[in-house]
């Protein structure tokens, strides 16, 4: 049982010697985040959106 309290007790010591991000770079980070998920995602709709559509063309050609 001591090696769990010893265990616990330096993972505390180390949490305290943490540098947490404050309030307002924690908003920051996660708008920055949320922007770049959705930049990737409206590209990567685009890019299967356009390579559908030259898949149904191509396929239309080939099936006349």
């Amino acid at each position: 049982m001591q090696p769990i309290i010893t265990f616990f007790r330096e993972a505390r010591g180390e949490l305290s010697k943490v540098a947490w991000p404050s309030r307002q770079d924690i908003i920051r980070n996660t708008i920055i985040v949320v922007a770049v998920s959705l930049i990737v995602a409206a590209f990567l709709g685009g890019l299967d959106a356009g390579l559908a559509f030259l898949l149904k063309a191509t396929l239309a050609r080939i099936g006349q």
